[in-house]
């Protein structure tokens, strides 16, 4: 994956974005980043990625919103916590990542059709209104938004799973499902708080 590698301004940061990420839990330590490498050296797909782990650290602590959030590297991220476990300085660089992520999706800057941001997405909308997740459904909605074409290909795994019941058809709800969403956008608005 090629990026175009760009001399970084002054004028390219948001001020205080660093300083937005090290307000959330589990995050906090990233200012104590000595770039050392060793999340990116243990990172197993670090060579896929457009920024290494390392990178995305900088660039975050920098303020560099607009490279972190376009990046490829937040969702190659396997969250094998490989680099979270390495780390001298012990930041936990994989829920940092995974806060980057959050944040993507919230504004909605990801790739197009990229499949991750979309499950994201449609799981977090499918708990928020039945309280559970319909996996048929769940992949159908995949599918449609990122790559119908694939869906064709996969068609006989799909009526393989429907005949031996690991996919379902019936759509699945628990009770309760309006305190299940209020717990949930309270929660959201102390995220946004």
């Amino acid at each position: 994956m090629e990026i175009e590698r760009t001399i970084k301004y002054d004028a390219d940061r948001v001020k205080g974005f660093g300083k937005e990420v090290m307000g959330v839990p589990g995050c906090e330590q990233l200012e104590g980043c000595i770039q050392c490498g060793t999340c990116s050296g243990v990172c197993p797909l670090s060579i896929y990625m457009d920024y290494t782990p390392r990178q995305v650290m900088a660039l975050t602590r920098g303020g560099f919103k607009r490279e972190v959030l376009r990046s490829h590297t937040i969702w190659l991220c396997a969250s094998c916590y490989a680099c979270t476990v390495q780390c001298p300085q012990e930041i936990r660089i994989t829920d940092i990542i995974y806060e980057l992520k959050q944040r993507a999706i919230q504004e909605g800057i990801y790739p197009k059709r990229f499949p991750i941001p979309v499950l994201a997405r449609e799981f977090s909308e499918m708990v928020r209104k039945n309280g559970r997740i319909t996996e048929m459904l769940l992949v159908m909605k995949l599918f449609l938004k990122t790559n119908p074409w694939a869906a064709m290909g996969n068609w006989r795994m799909g009526l393989d799973l429907l005949k031996t019941g690991r996919f379902s058809l019936a759509t699945e709800k628990i009770k309760g499902r309006q305190e299940l969403a209020r717990m949930l956008d309270a929660v959201d608005a102390k995220k946004g708080a």
